[in-house]
This record gives C-alpha cells, structure tokens and sequence, in this order.
C-alpha cells in the first residue's frame, strides 16, 4: 500500500506513526474561522498531517491582510488565503505584495450574498419578488430599488466584502453587473472581516455582504439577513480558498510541502465524505476554530440554508466541495480568470507580462510532483471556462483564458479610465 492509500481511510494514527511524528516537522499556517478552512484544520485534527511527520501549528486570524502580512513576514510557513491574493501578489498589487505562490486549492463553493431583511422588503415590493425566486431576478430587482433611491435621493447601500483582492468581491460586482448595477456607481463598497458581517448588519453599518460560509446562515437565522445568491448560482467554479506559502518556504522545504500536499489531499477526501460532517462540524465548531453553532454548520456542510427570517429555505447540491472533480488542482486558468476580474474593475491594466505573472501564482508542478502522474498535465492548464451546463456563469459569459482584453470588453458594466476604489483593506 503506497503512503497516499494509506492515509484515506480516514482511520486513526497506528504506533508507529504516533513515533514518526514525535520529530515532526512543525508547520506554522494562519486561517481565518470559516467553513472553508476544513481541510486545513481535519487535516490537523484528524491525524492526516501527523501521518505525514508534519505537525500543523494552527493560528487562527482576524483579517485576510494580516494572514496576508504574517505571512509575508515569516510568522507564517502557510496560510489560508483567498484565492485571488497570490495573483494580486504576483502583480504587485496591495500595500504588502511578497512573493507568494499556491500548490493546493482548498476546494470550491461557500461563499453567499446576504441582503438586509429591509433592502430585501423593498425588493419584494419594487419587483414583487416570491421569495424562491433566482439570483439574476433578485439582482435585478435590487436595480429596480437603486433606481427609486436615486431617484428620491437617498443614500446608495453600503456592501461588505472581505477584501479588495477577493473572490467575494468579484463575485458580488459580478452579481450586481449581472443585474444592471454599476458597483463603483450606484452602490458604495467596503471591507468586513467574515465574523464581523453578521453585526454590521444588525447595526444598519452595511446593507448586504458577500462572505463565506457559516455567516450568511448566522445572519439570516439572527432574523437580520436574507440570501439572495450562492457561489454555484454565479459561478460553481469560481476560485475560492488556496493554501499559499512564499516560493522560498516552497524551495526550501520540498520534501515537507510535498508531504503536507498528500496530507491535505487526504483530508480533503475524508471531508467530502457525508458520513464524516458531523465529526468534522463539531471540531469547526470549536472556540479555536470557526466558533459558530454546531448546528448551523452541520446543515452549511449539507447545503441546508435557512435564507430569511421566516424560516424559508432552499437545498443547494455541492454547496462545499472539498475533495471531487479535482477540486484542490491550482488550475493557472482560474488564475487569469481572477486577473481578468481585476481588469474589468479597474485594478490593473492588461499585458502579456501581466498574464504570465498572474498564471505563475498558481503553482500545478507542485501539486502533482506530490500526488503523482494520474492527474491532468500541463495541456490541460488553461481551459475555457463557462461551457459546460452545471458549470456556467449567471450572465451566459463564457471565459477564454487565450483572450482576456476581449472577455472583458464584452461586459457592459466594467471600470473606465481610473478605475475604482477596490475598498480599505482591514
């Protein structure tokens, strides 16, 4: 039996690997307590990092710039991260932009849009909502509503995300660009650390954000929140969380990343597996961890959601991927769909060296020097994206990585000349 099958099973830690691991390699990653830090954590939970001689030092954080700046800074050998920030790093964008490089995906889906309940009332009035109705409806209904405030002169909504250089950032201007909103225009956006969203809201200091899993569900059951759009409604695909490291940890430690890489990929595994996500939620629910209700992330980790107040809810298959249809692959194709993203908003220009640089963040020698050869090969790196029914973005868009200015051009709501302001980073 290879060390890779070994360490599937999910099983605990035989005697001679509770040995092993007693001259572990200590590895120090910062996470931030969300749903999809779960293969970071059951792998250090659950005895998968042990099986490997690695012993996970887990940190837990406040905010995506200070993983970001720990890091950078070597308090950190990997962290967490939002799967755009290696690119934004490789294109020396933001206030501390260190090398940083991702091996690992740590899976898809979690992320959800959440409206306050009085924006969303409007919505139901102005556009005569039902209440199961879909995401590119209710986007469009909020149009409707931005409208009338424009028109009355009320103050535009202000939106939470959780960082300028994030995948809920693009996905909630995708979202409100899908409806006819100009997010730079007709709505004001700021940064909210995840587990502070569900409070700004309840003060009335936001009037929606885009977050990841349990704190929609948090919002919506306190009676503050509807949801209104998942990750899989805009794109299921969509790049969530990686693993980052700095490449010199990379080069200096391969025989350790390759380990921790057949570590997480086992953990990840034993995370898709329904039979394992009542283990699995009452360790996340731990103070040290995502310190939400146990029961709350029991149905998160089933897509179970209770999106209003009332009690309304709606199943989504997949809500969390952690493991199947390579879901932990550090796809160079999703890499430029964030660099295109960051086009359409104004944050950087397009060039050659651009797309070679933001390709470069997401590192897939890496991931299959350590899991072996039955993975895709360097061909298949780069992909068009939006093609596949199950798998297509909520506008029609599809995605071809071989010509980014035109992709962008084609959407009519995008940055012009000066680009936006992409929000202050916390």
């Amino acid at each position: 039996m290879s060390v890779l099958e070994s360490i599937t099973d999910g099983g605990t830690l035989s005697a001679p690997t509770r040995m092993r691991t007693e001259g572990a390699r200590i590895v120090r990653a910062g996470f931030i307590p969300l749903v999809d830090a779960s293969v970071l954590i059951a792998a250090a939970e659950f005895g998968f990092a042990a099986r490997e001689g690695i012993t996970l030092d887990l940190v837990r954080d406040v905010s995506w710039a200070n993983v970001r700046d720990r890091l950078a800074f070597r308090q950190f050998d990997i962290a967490h991260m939002l799967s755009p920030m290696p690119v934004a790093a490789a294109l020396g964008l933001g206030s501390n932009p260190s090398p940083t490089i991702t091996p690992f995906s740590l899976g898809r889906g979690g992320n959800a849009i959440t409206l306050s309940t009085g924006l969303y009332s409007r919505m139901q009035q102005a556009a005569g909502l039902s209440g199961t109705d879909t995401a590119l409806a209710n986007a469009r209904a909020l149009a409707t509503v931005i409208a009338d405030m424009k028109a009355s002169g009320e103050p535009l909504p202000t939106f939470g995300m959780t960082y300028p250089f994030s995948s809920h950032n693009y996905e909630f201007r995708y979202w409100l660009a899908a409806g006819g909103i100009d997010p730079d225009v007709d709505v004001r956006m700021i940064v909210v650390p995840p587990p502070l969203t569900s409070d700004a809201l309840a003060a009335g200091a936001i009037d929606g954000f885009c977050v990841g899993a349990p704190w929609n569900m948090v919002a919506s059951e306190r009676g503050v929140g509807r949801i209104v759009a998942a990750k899989q409604d805009l794109w299921p695909s969509a790049p969530e969380k990686v693993i980052a490291t700095r490449p010199e940890w990379a080069a200096s430690h391969p025989e350790t990343l390759s380990r921790l890489i057949v570590a997480l990929d086992a953990a990840a595994r034993w995370c898709d597996r329904p039979e394992n996500h009542g283990g699995l939620a009452d360790v996340l629910a731990d103070a040290r961890y995502v310190a939400a209700p146990v029961d709350i992330l029991r149905r998160v980790l089933r897509g179970e959601f209770t999106v209003d107040p009332q009690g309304s809810q709606r199943v989504i298959d997949d809500y969390f991927v952690f493991h199947s249809g390579l879901a932990n692959y550090p796809r160079p194709s999703k890499a430029l769909w964030v660099y295109s993203q960051m086009i359409r908003w104004g944050q950087v220009g397009h060039s050659v060296e651009g797309e070679r640089l933001a390709a470069s963040a997401y590192r897939p020698d890496l991931y299959r020097a350590a899991l072996g050869t039955l993975l895709p090969d360097s061909t298949e790196d780069l992909r068009i994206e939006g093609t596949v029914d199950g798998d297509r973005f909520i506008d029609g868009h599809i995605f071809d990585p071989a010509d980014i200015p035109a992709y962008v051009e084609g959407f009519a709501i995008r940055a012009r000349a000066g680009g936006p302001d992409s929000g202050d980073e916390i």
